[in-house]
């Protein structure tokens, strides 16, 4: 039985030095509270960079829309009988190439007409001016005053601007290209009625692509012409670059800025592809850290740093921020080596070793 009490007397002692072992683990961070127990299970395994100042590039992300540089819609004129339609959706055209044209039979008709009143007007001016006692064969003997009396007498002023018009409206019934491109959206049939208020087709020039996107307006300093940027269409496709060529002065109601930028190529984009946009500015020197260095404890960002063994906590404030790093605006110096990863479970003053060579 004796043997039996010292036995547990031990047990107990033992378990009581552990709980005491275990209290006295307990970490505390630079404000005084308890922020974590180091694990019984051995030194954490960290790796490490030397913080120095470098180049930061900041970018900054947006969905943006491919324009063409150039589009128009075209429509005919005057409504009439569509004749004939030489286009297609898609199909690439030259700059004064024919696209369509209306049935010009009726305007045809009347030129003829206009024609013989024309000449019948010419007749008449010529009664005119020997009523007034001028040779209508010799026209630059007669004065200017008479000349104008007479065209307007005889009804010469009137009937050439009528046949000029109608020279017009015949042009125009042949619709053409103003610039090399692409058709889209034909709408005009064979047979069909013209409407002058329906565009015909589109005609895009898509040799020069621009994108347009928003961006926020606390980010509108940060956004320069000549900026570089990065497309990729949703879709999937090559990606294409840039530079910012416009910015709209004009904050809208959700807070966007409208931004303009050239792509320096064309190929495979389409009028009106959606595409992820990144603009990428170099902001000088700054102190840079990975994100995955950065933490948060008690709600605040920290960064650890590794000294004379032991992982020490920071209280930091960023700054700018890119896809995979920050700028740290305050609580680390350069110089300083700050732990990148392995860091996520670290108390203050826990003991670590390096897994890596640091930077």
């Amino acid at each position: 039985m004796k043997v039996e009490k010292t036995v547990v007397i031990g047990f107990v002692l033992l378990l009581m030095t552990g709980c005491s072992s275990e209290k006295g683990k307990e970490q505390t961070a630079a404000d005084g509270k308890v922020v974590a127990k180091e694990k019984s299970s051995g030194i954490a395994e960290v790796e490490t960079m030397d913080l120095e100042p470098s180049v930061f590039s900041h970018n900054i992300v947006s969905n943006g829309r491919i324009r063409a540089a150039r589009s128009v819609d075209l429509y005919f004129r005057n409504p009439d009988l569509v004749s004939e339609v030489f286009v297609h959706n898609g199909q690439r055209v030259a700059a004064g190439q024919v696209l369509a044209k209306l049935d010009s039979y009726k305007l045809n008709s009347r030129l003829r007409q206009q024609q013989s009143a024309l000449e019948q007007a010419k007749l008449e001016m010529q009664d005119v001016l020997i009523g007034q006692g001028y040779d209508p064969s010799n026209l630059k003997a007669v004065p200017a005053d008479v000349m104008h009396l007479a065209r307007v007498k005889s009804g010469l002023e009137s009937a050439e601007a009528a046949l000029g018009e109608t020279r017009r409206d015949i042009e125009e019934a042949s619709l053409r290209a103003p610039f090399s491109g692409v058709v889209a959206n034909v709408k005009a049939r064979r047979h069909g009625m013209a409407s002058s208020s329906d565009p015909v087709c589109r005609i895009i020039d898509n040799s020069s692509m621009e994108v347009e996107f928003p961006v926020l307006e606390s980010e509108l300093p940060l956004v320069k012409t000549g900026d570089k940027v990065e497309i990729a269409p949703f879709a999937g496709g090559e990606s294409h670059s840039g530079s910012v060529n416009r910015i709209n002065p004009l904050v809208d109601e959700n807070g966007h800025v409208t931004v303009s930028a050239t792509l320096s190529g064309a190929g495979g984009l389409v009028d009106g592809m959606n595409v992820r946009v990144k603009i990428e500015r170099s902001v000088g020197e700054r102190l840079v850290v990975p994100k995955s260095a950065v933490v948060l404890r008690n709600g605040r960002q920290v960064v650890f740093t590794f000294e004379d063994g032991k992982a020490r906590w920071n209280y930091v404030t960023t700054g700018l921020e890119n896809l995979d790093s920050y700028v740290i605006d305050e609580g680390l110096a350069a110089g300083q080596k700050v732990i990148v990863s392995g860091n996520v479970d670290l108390a203050h003053e826990a003991p670590v070793r390096l897994g890596h060579k640091s930077e």
